[in-house]
């Protein structure tokens, strides 16, 4: 092999060059490297220092301090924070302390969930702790990884971790666990000769071995190609920092609601300050009833209410394997409208199966799933005469596997082999004890097959070397000669030769892996184990084909027919080939046309945005291609959901609105997610999401009922003002924060830890940006405050004029609050359905709430305690009969707000039946 010197590799090479298309000994002459001796120590220490370390870049952490302070460019924490400034001003300590004191409270609430995760880039970094063996100077040398250089030439083998991207110029049985970077769920095996065409996806690349790969079996040699961040898990590492996270549709939510009402309560501010000097009111007093009206307007208690709904909502996914690091990701799963599911370990399980075995004369199929040895060989088809034994004891044979306590120790396929064996009764133990090994001839990718040599006795008696071979069946059957056909060998004649090819395309077809057994007798003489083995593996006897497959979960069906009931579509992107994906698929349920990850990136936006919705498989996909398919859908309007465990997994998992890594899966895909699923299965997200629905409904019946006290607030404080009720302050400090801590709060736990709303499930997901705050709503908070403020600020009038005093009108106004509030909680638990049913009273919470509520109002007036705190009086039963009235009055107006609703959607939706059937 001719080599240039190290000096002549002077010129930088273009980035992107196709490695895999160029032979070893171009790949060698580019890098002016002699593979027997590799760089000069000296030409090594010059790149490293042009080039720099084999590292990726580390994330810079944000200091603690700029973390924290970044918890107040909330809206929310703006507002707080202004209010208690003006309630220090005014010298109204107790509310300042308690403003400030939640501020604190909500900052570390943020800081804790903010720290919880690690940063995806640094894990990747901390992935690439290894060494490396190289040759430098002629001799062979270990490294630390971080010192290679491109044009290094690296030796790995069997338990080593590759530490930078290579071209292999040597591979000897190599195979190489690829998973983690290309989702294929069995090792990549590995050869040497250059791959036609361009723009391969790292799957396809299989004379290239990539940083942070374990070497399964074999050994090779490599010319290092990439380091850093330029390799494949560097370019990962480049998407991971581009890609930024959503804000949660919620956190917008709170924004929108809080602008508006600091919008509203500053106006009336304005008026009860323009007003109140038109009325010659002294700027104290104004001040004073300003910050009343802040106090009032502020939904203080709405982010510690919100927070613990979600907190125990998350506490409840985690005891069904569903880990939530971000406490809004358990809202953002109520939107969820698209899932992105991986294949392999998610929706299937993970463990290669033999499922079917054919004969020359038989068909057997087999029942059981995976490494379990529960199962049996059913015979099918043909005469079984000769039985399944001879037809695949090659498998068992050409073996290096063992099952120890269930579990594979070596290469899944021939565990999955080994388990059938069991199934079919076959000692395998003692099968392979009564047949010493003589030699073995290691898969390779180039002939694609394993034989074992092993010392036997033939049916006469008479000493022979016995070779077992398995393999891809092509590769089996072009070499062979003869077929056992119940026990006896027949011709492998172009009949033969057909029908199995028939039957290996069918089960192709059907996604399934197929391998072919075969044996010969050899003569001992004849025989050298250490000649070339390969020349023995001819004129071979065919004993059986045999289809393999990973199953999918029994629970994985109905989950995603649960999926698509709830209006949510399924697709499933895998590493594995089109018509593997597309089998699966068709097993669970998931419809649309299968593509590749390349064909769909090929198509112009236009196409992807118009394609993407009859697209139900996608094959072959590198990392930017699950980045590509969660944008394009995230541009049609999805809330996307992406599941993945691998480092190619982990910038599409960042990029999704709620990102699902596998609890099984790499750190990398863990801390790039928002949730984990330490089961690894997709039912549980399924259920993640349906806890999701459940959490915000029950939230947004919240925010219905803590909107309508902040209209009441708002309209209560600019009509008094207006018409000159109670010197412009209906109710003071204390009592706001009453209402707002101990009526508010209380029912906001209720409403967020309420049942689940019938046919939650058949809903279809709330639209990406959609706002709580739709017409129906504002509709009815307007009108319900409306009625409110009518009836408050009427009894506050009432106690002035006909009781003489007007902290008397204060406190009937004050109770009937409370009891307006108590028909208001069951009235938000819909929008339109009637609470004069006894579903309304289904809720253990709601139910002791109120009645806890009921009490608190009759002892604000009664007790010498609440009377100094709040600065509310006695009250009679008749004037507590006046509070009374109000809250039935709502009640009646509410009633007939939500008859009306009904009655106009059901119309609507008769009218939208006719126009359908029309049409």
């Amino acid at each position: 092999m001719t080599v240039r010197s190290d000096s002549v590799a002077e010129q930088p090479r273009a980035a992107g060059d196709n490695w895999y298309a160029r032979s070893p000994e171009e790949v060698v002459a580019a890098f002016g490297v002699d593979p027997a001796a590799g760089l000069s120590a000296a030409r090594a220490a010059e790149l490293l220092a042009a080039n720099g370390p084999n590292a990726l870049p580390e994330e810079q952490r944000t200091p603690a301090w700029r973390r924290f302070l970044a918890q107040y460019r909330s809206y929310m924490q703006i507002v707080l924070v202004a209010a208690a400034i003006v309630s220090l001003v005014i010298q109204e300590w107790t509310t300042a302390i308690l403003l400030i004191v939640l501020t604190l409270l909500n900052a570390v609430v943020g800081l804790r969930q903010e720290g919880k995760a690690e940063s995806a880039m640094n894990a990747l970094k901390s992935m690439m702790k290894a060494t490396a063996r190289v040759r430098r100077d002629g001799r062979e040398a270990e490294i630390p990884a971080e010192q290679l250089v491109d044009g290094d030439v690296v030796l790995i083998s069997a338990g080593d971790q590759v530490p930078a991207d290579g071209r292999l110029i040597e591979a000897s049985a190599l195979q190489i666990d690829e998973s983690a970077l290309t989702g294929e769920s069995v090792p990549a095996a590995k050869e040497t000769g250059p791959l036609p065409g361009s723009g391969l996806s790292p799957g396809d690349q299989t004379n290239t071995a990539f940083m942070n790969t374990p070497v399964t079996h074999g050994s090779g040699v490599m010319i290092v190609t990439a380091t850093g961040a330029d390799t494949e898990l560097g370019k990962i590492s480049g998407m991971l920092s581009a890609t930024e996270k959503e804000v949660p549709p919620l956190t917008k939510e709170l924004d929108r609601l809080t602008l508006w009402i600091t919008g509203a309560a500053g106006l009336t501010m304005i008026v009860m300050f323009a007003l109140g000097r038109q009325r010659d009111q002294a700027w104290d007093v104004l001040f004073v009833s300003a910050v009343s009206l802040a106090i009032a307007a502020i939904p203080e208690a709405l982010p510690t209410v919100t927070q613990a709904i979600l907190s125990v909502g998350s506490l409840n996914l985690a005891k069904r394997s569903a880990i939530v690091k971000e406490l809004p990701s358990v809202e953002t799963l109520a939107f969820t409208s698209a899932i992105n599911s991986d294949k392999t370990g998610t929706l299937t399980m993970n463990q290669m199966t033999a499922v079917e075995v054919l004969s020359p004369t038989d068909r057997y199929t087999v029942s059981g799933t995976g490494y379990g040895l529960e199962g049996k060989v059913h015979h099918a088809a043909g005469s079984a005469a000769a039985g399944i034994e001879d037809a695949i004891l090659p498998y068992v044979v050409a073996s290096d596997a063992k099952l120890v306590g269930g579990a594979v120790v070596g290469d899944p396929t021939e565990g999955a082999l080994l388990v059938l064996a069991h199934k079919a009764g076959l000692d395998t133990d003692a099968t392979r004890d009564a047949l010493p090994r003589l030699a073995t001839l290691p898969f390779d990718p180039e002939y694609k097959l394993m034989a074992t040599f092993h010392s036997a006795v033939d049916a006469s008696g008479r000493q022979v070397v016995r070779c077992f071979v398995k393999g891809a069946a092509p590769a089996v059957m072009a070499r062979a000669a003869t077929a056992l056909a119940a026990g006896e060998t027949v011709p492998w004649d172009a009949d033969l030769l057909r029908r199995a090819e028939e039957q290996s395309e069918r089960m192709g077809g059907e996604g399934r892996r197929v391998m072919a057994a075969a044996m010969r007798d050899l003569d001992p003489d004849g025989f050298d184990p250490e000649g070339d083995l390969l020349a023995y593996v001819t004129e071979l006897r065919m004993t059986s084909l045999v289809g393999m497959v990973d199953p999918p979960r029994e629970e994985a069906k109905a989950a995603v027919a649960d999926a698509q009931a709830a209006h949510i579509r399924v697709r499933l992107v895998t590493g594995d080939d089109v018509t593997t994906g597309a089998a699966i698929a068709r097993q669970i349920g998931i419809p649309g046309e299968a593509v590749l990850g390349s064909e769909f990136a090929a198509m112009s936006e236009e196409e992807q945005l118009a394609r993407i919705e009859g697209i139900g498989v996608v094959g072959r996909v590198a990392p930017e291609h699950k980045v590509l398919l969660a944008n394009t859908l995230k541009k049609k309007g999805e809330v996307v959901a992406m599941t993945g465990d691998g480092v190619n997994d982990a910038p599409a998992i960042k990029a999704a609105d709620i990102g699902i890594a596998m609890g099984s899966g790499t750190d990398v895909a863990k801390n790039a997610g928002r949730m984990i699923l330490s089961d690894d299965n997709f039912a549980t997200i399924v259920y993640a999401v349906e806890q999701g629905r459940t959490i915000y409904d029950n939230l947004t019946k919240y925010i219905r009922f803590v909107l309508l006290l902040l209209v009441t607030f708002v309209l209560t404080f600019l009509g008094a003002t207006v018409f000159n009720i109670a010197a412009g302050e209906p109710f003071t400090p204390p009592q706001v924060l009453w209402i707002h801590f101990v009526v508010n709060a209380s029912f906001g736990f209720a409403l967020g830890f309420d049942r689940e709303s019938a046919g939650l499930m058949r809903r279809r997901p709330r639209p990406r940006g959609e706002s709580v705050l739709t017409r129906p709503v504002l509709v009815t908070v307007g009108l319900g405050g409306l009625a409110i403020t009518i009836l408050l600020l009427g009894l506050i009038t009432i106690g002035e004029r006909h009781f003489g005093d007007i902290e008397i009108g204060r406190s009937i106004a004050f109770t009937a609050f409370s009891l307006c509030l108590i028909v208001a909680a069951f009235e938000c638990r819909s929008e339109t359905d009637s609470v004069l049913t006894t579903s309304t009273f289904d809720s253990k919470q709601m139910n002791w709430v109120a009645l806890a509520q009921l009490v608190l109002s009759v002892l604000v007036t009664q007790t010498d305690g609440f009377q100094r705190v709040l600065g509310t009086t006695d009250i009679d039963a008749r004037q507590f009969g006046w509070a009374l009235l109000a809250a039935v009055v709502l009640l009646v107006v509410w009633e007939l707000g939500k008859l009306v609703a009904r009655r106009s959607g059901t119309a609507s939706r008769a009218a939208s039946r006719a126009a359908s059937r029309t049409a």
